[in-house]
């Protein structure tokens, strides 16, 4: 098996790319060994290399984010956890990490389902992907008085360049296919 790693506009964060299908479908983000360790038998073993503060589950694709140590220094021990994990043939996430719920519930004020049907549209095939690409994800929580709340995860998530991404990007982008959005922020 080779996995291949790719950097991310985030420097703590890195991607790695085992050559398979990581998630069917949606995401897993996890932020704490302890969140981890009841859902996912991998990300629990990845929190107990010392530096690892972050595991992120994508389609085909782990990002793990650190702090202290360097990247050169952490590295194998990833790599290694993580082809032992798939080489053993087991599932990322276990029983009960499939059972979870996704997130907390989306809030907006009713009448506005159309625009909030727009603004997950355009999330869903212009923003999403892009992230995705940078070993993220960003989705909707929540559209009130002209403001998107998105929920940053994965490279995003504690990201230098996140600021620029949500207010030049994605607010821009809203802004001009919906005209009701004055503000993104991140929640």
């Amino acid at each position: 098996m080779f996995i291949q790693t790719e950097a991310t506009p985030n420097p703590a964060t890195l991607k790695f790319l085992p050559g398979r299908v990581v998630m069917e479908s949606g995401t897993a983000d996890f932020r704490d060994g302890d969140e981890a360790g009841a859902s996912s038998p991998l990300a629990a073993k990845l929190f107990g290399i010392p530096g690892v503060t972050g595991v992120f589950y994508g389609y085909d694709f782990i990002t793990v984010s650190k702090d202290g140590p360097e990247w050169q220094h952490l590295k194998p021990a990833i790599l290694g956890t993580i082809m032992e994990h798939f080489m053993s043939g087991q599932s990322v996430l276990s029983q009960a990490g499939q059972d979870v719920p996704v997130g907390a519930e989306e809030f907006f004020e009713p009448g506005d389902e159309t625009l909030v049907a727009t603004i997950k549209e355009l999330l869903e095939t212009r923003v999403r992907p892009a992230v995705a690409q940078d070993g993220g994800d960003i989705t909707f929580r929540g559209f009130r008085d002209g403001k998107v709340f998105l929920h940053m995860k994965g490279a995003c998530a504690g990201c230098p360049s996140s600021t620029a991404t949500l207010k030049h990007g994605i607010q821009n982008l809203l802004k001009h296919f919906v005209p009701e959005v004055r503000e993104v922020e991140a929640v």
